[in-house]
């Protein structure tokens, strides 16, 4: 859980600014994206294996 200590008559918006800057450095906005629904380890693998394919094609351009 994250805690985010806020001072007597801070502004919610600063507040809210360290809440995000305190999720997005612990990976846990990335992890609940991921584990919004199952993904096959084969489907993995596939679209794993699409983003290299993709990303080979690219460089090999340049």
């Amino acid at each position: 859980m994250i805690i985010v200590p806020v001072k007597e008559g801070e502004n919610i918006e600063r507040a809210l600014k360290k809440f995000k800057r305190k999720a997005e450095k612990t990976g846990i906005i990335k992890e609940v994206r991921k584990r919004r629904e199952f993904e096959k380890p084969s489907v993995a693998r596939r679209i794993k294996m699409q983003h290299a394919i993709y990303v080979n094609k690219l460089r090999q351009e340049d």
